[in-house]
């Protein structure tokens, strides 16, 4: 079993930045992907980037490429999402999440079939 844990999540001004990390543990998290969603209650949850098993390669939406940056420490276990120019609209649940263990540990694997989730922390951004 995959247990994730996000942390970082806060209040902050339009403009400003915001660090998300999520601790990963269990047996198989070296060998998955890992992610990031969030969801608003007028939304469903929204893919926003994703990481393979190694931390080389990534993926992201369309809507925040450029301004999100996801990233892996292989040692620790510990996925961040680095998100700078923040708006209103970012306002959301944050969730971490973690792909199946039969997929090679490829960053798609987590945006198509994402099998564990973070309980979600919530970033909150004021105009």
């Amino acid at each position: 079993q995959v247990h994730l844990v996000e942390s970082g999540g806060r209040s902050v001004q339009a403009g400003g930045s915001l660090r998300l990390s999520c601790a990963a543990s269990g047996r198989t998290v070296k060998l998955i992907a890992m992610g990031w969603f969030r969801q608003t209650p007028r939304k469903e949850r929204e893919f926003l980037a994703s990481i393979n098993w190694s931390g080389v390669a990534t993926s992201y939406a369309d809507s925040v490429e450029g301004r999100f940056t996801i990233s892996r420490d292989t040692a620790n276990d510990t996925v961040h999402l680095r998100m700078r120019k923040l708006t209103p609209e970012d306002t959301a649940v944050y969730f971490c999440a973690a792909g199946p263990g039969d997929s090679g540990g490829d960053a798609w694997s987590v945006r198509a079939y994402p099998a564990h989730w973070g309980q979600g922390t919530q970033v909150t951004v004021s105009s």
